[in-house]
């Protein structure tokens, strides 16, 4: 039987310091040398992602930015894309409306960009895009319509409650929306993408690619529910969200244990 294995990355497959262990690189490595089908799913871009597991060299499909796309790991060729329709422009024009004022991304003259207008940053898309100052993508514009233009795939807000989660209630049913609190910086983020990006249904669609007849995955947070409901069976890493182990199969050792390695190379 031909299986499918998909791990989340930050909490599970990275460790707390945002790298695969050599372990954990070792491990899958091996395993997709001798016929093991991986892929990890992740809300990161594939330039952010490449660089936290770079010690996998192994070939295989990734699924970025919450599942707007499924990228060769290797040829960086995009296998599978979900963007927005005409529809995100109004999205935009009602955030703009809230005094809210994302980060975009977007294809511009087919290069990746993120567009952002520095004077209406918040303090935490600031320490967002401090993180990211030596990114390519990086998309400086000095007027809110700019952020309107390429071929729209991810919209990112970093800002306070009270202003997102409205927002979130008003847009969770027609689009693709996470609304949770960044692991690492406990800022709040509102993150909206078209309504076939998802973590879930990115790997329907490579299972469907690849022909595999069985799904497993493992993950740590609330974002991974969705993949938990589809998959043949789950698995929560012990440090995962409370909400999460309800719906997991088993709960395994912690992302600092290589918890999702470990599991992989005992079964």
């Amino acid at each position: 039987m031909s299986i499918l294995y998909v791990s989340d990355l930050d909490g599970t497959l990275l460790r707390s310091n945002e790298t695969t262990s050599e372990y954990t690189n070792y491990v899958i490595n091996s395993l997709v040398d001798k016929g093991m089908i991986f892929s990890y799913a992740t809300a990161r871009s594939l330039i952010t992602a490449k660089k936290v597991t770079k010690g996998i060299k192994a070939k295989i499909p990734l699924i970025v930015y919450n599942g707007t796309f499924i990228i060769d790991n290797i040829t960086e060729e995009i296998l599978i894309a979900n963007y927005f329709d005409d529809s995100v422009y109004s999205v935009l024009e009602d955030l703009f409306s809230q005094n809210v004022y994302p980060i975009v991304y977007a294809y511009i003259n087919n290069k990746e960009k993120f567009s952002f207008v520095p004077e209406l940053c918040t303090n935490g898309m600031k320490m967002f895009l401090e993180s990211r100052k030596d990114d390519i993508r990086t998309n400086s514009v000095n007027s809110i319509h700019k952020l309107k233009e390429g071929n729209i795939f991810y919209i990112t807000c970093i800002d306070e409650p009270e202003k997102l989660k409205p927002l979130y209630d008003k847009y969770k049913d027609k689009f693709h929306c996470v609304y949770d609190t960044d692991i690492y910086t406990k800022e709040q983020w509102l993150e909206i993408m078209p309504l076939e990006a998802s973590k879930s249904h990115a790997i329907k669609q490579l299972q469907a690619l690849l022909n595999c007849e069985k799904v497993i995955v493992f993950g740590d947070g609330k974002n991974d529910i969705d993949m938990f409901q589809i998959a043949d069976e789950s698995y929560a890493v012990a440090n995962a969200h409370e909400d999460l182990k309800k719906y997991a199969t088993e709960v395994i050792l912690s992302n600092d244990e290589d918890g999702v390695a470990k599991w992989l190379e005992n079964n």
